[in-house]
């Protein structure tokens, strides 16, 4: 069953993969190639609400994220951001990091604060063609 968080960044037409206790979705704006919303299934509304099990899953599914994200785009870190201001339920802002920018569908990605805190405020202008594709390779690289 989809909580709410999960549902307000699309679930489930935005996944591009899940484990038992935890959904990847894709970030509705990429603030850099191949955002996600990682998202606990469980309705804790807080990290230390979700359950021992969930927690163990953890970095299960950060793997997973990096493998798949790895693949596709090459980044070079990984930011995970919990700030749980605007959406209830636990979940990370999965920004990957580059030093230079990314291509897709004919678009240019840039990271505009590489070795800085991303900018939450700043998004590429992508088309949802663009998005699309973006999806697709990360649905296509999530290991099996």
């Amino acid at each position: 069953m989809a909580n709410q968080t999960m549902l307000k960044f699309g679930y489930p037409d935005s996944v591009v993969g899940e484990t038992t206790y935890w959904c990847a979705l894709l970030r509705p704006r990429q603030l850099t190639a191949g955002c996600l919303v990682l998202v606990c299934k469980e309705d804790g509304t807080g990290l230390g609400n979700i359950s021992p099990e969930a927690g163990a899953e953890l970095p299960t599914v950060a793997s997973k994220i990096e493998a798949a994200v790895g693949a596709a785009f090459s980044p070079e870190k990984f930011n995970y951001l919990a700030f749980m201001m605007n959406d209830p339920h636990v979940h990370f802002h999965v920004i990957p990091r580059y030093s230079q920018s990314v291509e897709v569908g004919g678009a240019e990605i840039p990271d505009p604060t590489w070795t800085k805190p991303p900018n939450m405020e700043a998004a590429a202008d992508l088309t949802d063609d663009q998005k699309t594709i973006i999806h697709n390779m990360l649905k296509d690289n999530w290991p099996r």
